[in-house]
């Protein structure tokens, strides 16, 4: 990230303490999400929501959310569905919303949080199974953006996309 350096942030689990009150992506479904709904996933174990927060004074940069979910295998594509088991569904996990300050754009703090969401889905699924990580993209840019990071399409919903555990696990060497 420049010209922040990442030592100047930190990622933490939504809590009461922090203000949520002035974080604006600019798509207002997503900054009333974190205004007014994420505190209530969070209690009621539906969503985790995570907070990149500016060091010292705790300014909301961005946030991203993570859930379980299950993928029909037969929305896979054939050659990632045909080494699974023949089960109906597999595990995933959501990562459902995924935001940054408009201030803040451009600057790399997007790509930051993925990472961050990824590797705590990646060591998660290491306790409670899940194949890949699931995005719902909001449109052909947010699709672009999460290709850039080798997510792959779910069949016939281009703007639903999946990366496998196994991949992730590349991203994140021991």
């Amino acid at each position: 990230m420049n010209p922040d350096s990442t030592a100047d942030y930190v990622v933490e689990p939504l809590a009461d303490r922090h203000d949520r009150s002035q974080f604006c992506s600019g798509v207002e479904a997503l900054d009333r999400y974190l205004r007014t709904q994420a505190g209530q996933d969070a209690r009621r174990r539906v969503a985790s929501p995570y907070l990149l927060l500016h060091l010292p004074d705790l300014v909301v940069a961005g946030y991203y959310t993570l859930s379980n979910a299950a993928l029909e295998l037969t929305d896979l594509p054939e050659l990632v569905a045909r080494r699974l088991p023949l089960y109906p569904q597999v595990p995933v996990t959501l990562l459902g919303r995924l935001a940054v300050d408009r201030n803040r754009r451009g600057r790399g703090f997007g790509e930051f949080l993925l990472m961050d969401a990824l590797r705590r889905a990646l060591f998660g699924s290491e306790a409670v199974a899940s194949f890949a990580v699931l995005v719902e993209a909001k449109d052909d840019s947010a699709v672009a953006f999460y290709q850039k990071f080798g997510f792959l399409p779910i069949l016939g919903q281009p703007h639903r996309l999946f990366l496998p555990m196994k991949t992730i696990a590349k991203l994140f060497p021991a």
